[in-house]
């Protein structure tokens, strides 16, 4: 009986001996496998914590790469994105001698000119006369003043034919219509100098002011409308003088000058009322000042002017 005791004891303690054994088995598993992940965690996070450190916009370029992510917020300015936005393209200079020009042109003042064919024919042209080339970037902002009372007519046939040419021209221009109210005697010079603060007023930016009659067009469209370093004379041949000057010291009909050599000059004088004097006083203003005027050669700078008979209200003046 206690030999039967003794062995069933041993085989109790023999069972709970590999019991304990697999136990420690499993146990020595489970440490490594937890030991492991343990390792993977602090491996990675010893590799990506640095780098999170020294730039704390990397985090944010990760979430951005994936599709709806939302970026955690830094408090930081946000870093550029590598891809550049849209831009505008930059324009080239105008050329100095621009390729679409015709030279010697057709100008006849027989056909009928409605306003509404004006704007038809020029749909580039902005409200108010305004134009700025779409392909390159012009050198000057060109203000084109018009002194002006009762000549629609000519006006009309004024913008048909300017309007073309100084697109050809390639010129960032608006034009400025400067009206005289009222029957009093005319004052062109005065008009002129209400013109140049007027367009200034609306932009800044001009610094070239062409100065010219209604009833004078450009026979050639190469009289370029721009300044120069010295104040320009454009009509220097006109029909109704035979297409030449009529005395060497004229400085009507068009005439440009920059920004800078108006103010030289003190602009216009307001003095004159009526026919003349007021053209033959800017050009002494110009040689007091020490400028010289420039001119075309007289083949460019021919113009033709609109018939039309003088003012009665303001004899001997024709208006302009």
């Amino acid at each position: 009986m206690s030999r039967l005791l003794g062995v069933t004891l041993e085989r109790v303690c023999k069972a709970v001996l590999l019991l304990c054994l697999l136990h420690f088995l499993v146990a020595v598993i489970l440490y490594f496998d937890v030991y492991a992940q343990h390792l993977a965690f602090f491996s990675r996070f010893s590799a990506r914590g640095p780098a999170r450190a020294l730039h704390p916009t990397a985090s944010s370029s990760t979430n951005y790469s994936r599709p709806n992510a939302t970026a955690p917020s830094s408090g930081l300015p946000e870093a550029p994105s590598g891809r550049p936005g849209p831009t505008a393209p930059v324009l080239p200079p105008c050329p100095d001698s621009p390729p679409g020009l015709v030279g010697r042109l057709l100008i006849e003042f027989t056909s009928p000119m409605p306003l509404e064919r004006v704007q038809r024919e020029n749909p580039s042209v902005l409200l108010g006369g305004r134009y700025t080339p779409p392909d390159c970037t012009p050198a000057q902002t060109v203000a084109v003043i018009i002194p002006f009372r009762h000549r629609e007519h000519h006006l009309r046939y004024w913008l048909h034919y300017l309007h073309p040419i100084l697109r050809r021209q390639r010129l960032r221009y608006g034009i400025y219509v400067i009206n005289q109210h009222g029957e009093d005697t005319f004052n062109r010079a005065k008009l002129l100098n209400v013109g140049f603060l007027e367009a200034l007023k609306e932009d800044a930016t001009y610094n070239c002011f062409i100065f010219s009659d209604v009833d004078l067009v450009p026979m050639d469209d190469r009289n370029l409308y721009r300044c120069g370093d010295q104040p320009r004379h454009f009509a220097i041949a006109m029909d109704k003088f035979g297409f030449r000057l009529p005395y060497t010291g004229y400085f009507g009909g068009v005439s440009g000058l920059s920004k800078a050599q108006f103010l030289r000059i003190n602009g216009f004088p307001n003095e004159y009322w009526g026919w003349g004097g007021e053209d033959d006083d800017i050009f002494n203003r110009i040689s007091l000042t020490g400028m010289k005027i420039s001119r075309p050669d007289i083949r460019i700078g021919r113009y033709r002017m609109i018939k039309h008979d003088r003012d009665k209200h303001n004899e001997p003046n024709p208006q302009r």
